[in-house]
């Protein structure tokens, strides 16, 4: 049976770690009320609907349904196990992990994971520069790379053979399914019998390592035109593909306000080794919301630096998107003499690159000069479609000035009145909001209720015995004491929905142990999505009458919906006061 931390343990960690401060270190917010709230950190959003309550030391995102506690959060901002997440508070608590306190099984699988790829980095590294790795050392030197260049990230050659890796980590006491479970083999089924070779053939190896300086994951590129051209490491233990960012690293400590974020990891190498020690890329995936988040805890500012063709730059309108989504400021540089940066390197040096950057264009800017491409301005019709085109631009940022300052520009070069703009900049604004105001309320009810209770819902389960056990729980976790009179009216066995028979059984047992009912101490007897089910339930209900008579009338629901489901109501919108009405109605 898996250790467990105690309760006592859990409940000096919770008073220690202010939930507050964790977050706001991650999430910038303002306080509403008793309550403080922000763009959540979980989905793009611009309209903040992540509520941080102080009172229970919890969170609830009322936009994606993500809640927790501080363990919970921690967890989730950082990619990191329940163990891990725990020690990482502790750490800043400056309290001692007891030293017999929790299973700790999946976080020495982790442990594990890391010292396989860095052995794995280091025979990558080492066949560089053997025999069979000289075509990629070639590959190297004809990219530009100094020797300690390639020492200071790690690159690599990957052999061309099916187990030239996986015969080096069995020497060294590693097993198949380990570096299968790594995403450094792959396996094939066939006969009864499993295979398996090495992940990584006949390609140059860029290790990706995390802002810990652990090794987390590889990129492998081919020497020719062969596909796929790249090969990235899927999820693992210890990689998030949608977190992984290539030269945070060493971008963090470059002493710069500022990140310039460009595709691939080669031009963030070739960046660095020309002094540009901010430069980051992301690794084979768009750019995510969860990325910059965490980019936006190391720079105030983002600097662009996609590739001069069209897929590059839809990729930078899209990232302007996500970063404008978190109120990140953000330049883009605007690429001449060559497809990326890369090749502007190798073929002007630093200084042309340095110049581009101070020539950078902001949001605003990008997206009007996108505007107008393939538009001829000096026709009434292109001039008509540039102006609507550039009032969407202008009518999605909230800085009046730069309103201002663009309807002006807009006004001198095209002639055209400028109240007459930014009249038009109004108009688009208040169609924008009733339409995000509308979405925002519509997404608010889809996402109101878990996955299982849609699907209960879904099979014809009756609505208001869902909100009755829903209520009831909430009901419990404000009124432990209420438990006595109710138990035994009702039990789990009772409940049409599976999470919440299971968060009632926790509440109950709980309650039954006098154990506390802080959210903090559901962390090791709940799943993660039961813990958000759990404090977005008391959340929802809180302004819901909450007495014992409350209790009772819900157990009739729950009893009621078991012995013939009469009166089923379909799962139309109900306010809180409808609900009430509806299930004290007799069966």
């Amino acid at each position: 049976m898996a250790k467990r931390f105690s309760d006592e343990f859990l409940s000096e960690l919770r008073s220690r770690c202010d939930i507050e401060q964790i977050i706001s270190s991650y999430v910038p917010l303002k306080r509403r009320g008793k309550n403080l709230v922000g763009l959540c950190p979980f989905h793009n959003e611009k309209t903040p609907s992540f509520t941080v309550y102080p009172d229970s030391q919890s969170f609830y995102c009322f936009g994606c349904g993500a809640a927790g506690e501080v363990i919970s959060f921690v967890k989730k901002i950082e990619n990191l196990d329940f163990y891990e997440a725990v020690r990482s508070l502790c750490d800043r608590a400056g309290m001692s992990l007891p030293v017999d306190g929790y299973d700790s099984s999946i976080a020495e699988k982790r442990r594990r994971t890391y010292e396989i790829n860095k052995e794995a980095a280091r025979f990558f590294h080492s066949c560089l520069f053997s025999e069979e790795g000289r075509e990629g050392l070639e590959y190297f030197k004809a990219r530009g790379m100094k020797k300690s260049t390639i020492t200071r990230f790690g690159l690599g050659f990957a052999p061309n053979k099916w187990d030239g890796l996986l015969r080096h980590m069995r020497e060294k006491g590693y097993y198949y399914e380990e570096l299968y479970e790594a995403n450094l083999a792959n396996k094939s089924e066939k006969n009864g019998s499993t295979r398996f070779y090495d992940s990584f053939r006949n390609r140059v190896i860029v290790p990706i390592i995390d802002v810990r300086g652990n090794v987390v994951a590889f990129g492998g590129r081919v020497l020719d035109d062969s596909k796929p051209k790249y090969i990235n490491s899927s999820d693992t233990l210890v990689y998030k593909k949608s977190l992984g960012v290539f030269g945070l690293n060493f971008a963090k400590n470059a002493g710069e306000k500022s990140l310039i974020l460009v595709e691939g990891y080669m031009d963030a190498i070739s960046l660095h080794q020309a002094g540009f020690t901010n430069a980051i890329a992301c690794l084979g995936t768009a750019l995510t919301g969860e990325m910059a988040h965490l980019l936006a805890r190391y720079a105030e500012e983002i600097i662009l630096c996609y590739d001069a063709d069209e897929a590059g730059q839809k990729a930078t309108a899209r990232a302007l998107g996500v970063f404008n989504s978190i109120g990140m400021k953000t330049r883009v540089i605007r690429l001449s003499g060559g497809k990326d940066p890369d090749e502007i390197l190798r073929k002007y040096g630093p200084e042309r690159f340095r110049s581009l950057i101070d020539e950078s264009a902001n949001d605003i800017e990008f997206a009007l000069l996108r505007a107008r491409k393939d538009l001829d301005l000096s026709t009434s019709d292109g001039k008509m479609k540039y102006l609507d085109l550039a009032a969407e631009v202008l009518a999605a940022t909230d800085n009046k000035i730069a309103q201002d300052i663009y309807s002006s520009r807009l006004s001198q070069e095209l002639g055209v009145d400028k109240q007459a703009i930014l009249a038009r900049i109004e108009q688009i604004r208040r169609k924008k909001k009733y339409t995000q105001q509308k979405n925002y309320f519509r997404d608010l009810q889809k996402n109101s209720m878990a996955e299982n209770t849609k699907t209960a819902m879904q099979n014809s389960t009756n609505i208001r015995t869902v909100k009755a056990e829903e209520l009831l729980i909430a009901c419990l976790m404000k009124n432990p004491d209420f438990y006595r009179h109710i138990e035994d009216a009702v039990s789990a066995e009772d409940f049409t929905v599976e999470d919440n028979r299971a968060i009632f059984a926790a509440v109950a047992e709980k309650i039954t142990a006098c154990a506390g009912l802080d959210f903090t101490l559901f962390t090791q007897d709940l799943t993660d999505a039961q813990l958000s089910r759990l404090i977005g339930i008391c959340e929802k209900n809180g302004g819901l009458p909450m007495t014992l008579k409350t209790c009772t009338d819900c157990i009739d629901v729950i009893r009621g919906s078991r012995e013939g489901a009469a009166g089923r109501v379909s799962a139309d919108k109900l306010s809180d006061e409808e609900f009430l009405n509806l299930f004290r109605k007799k069966q």
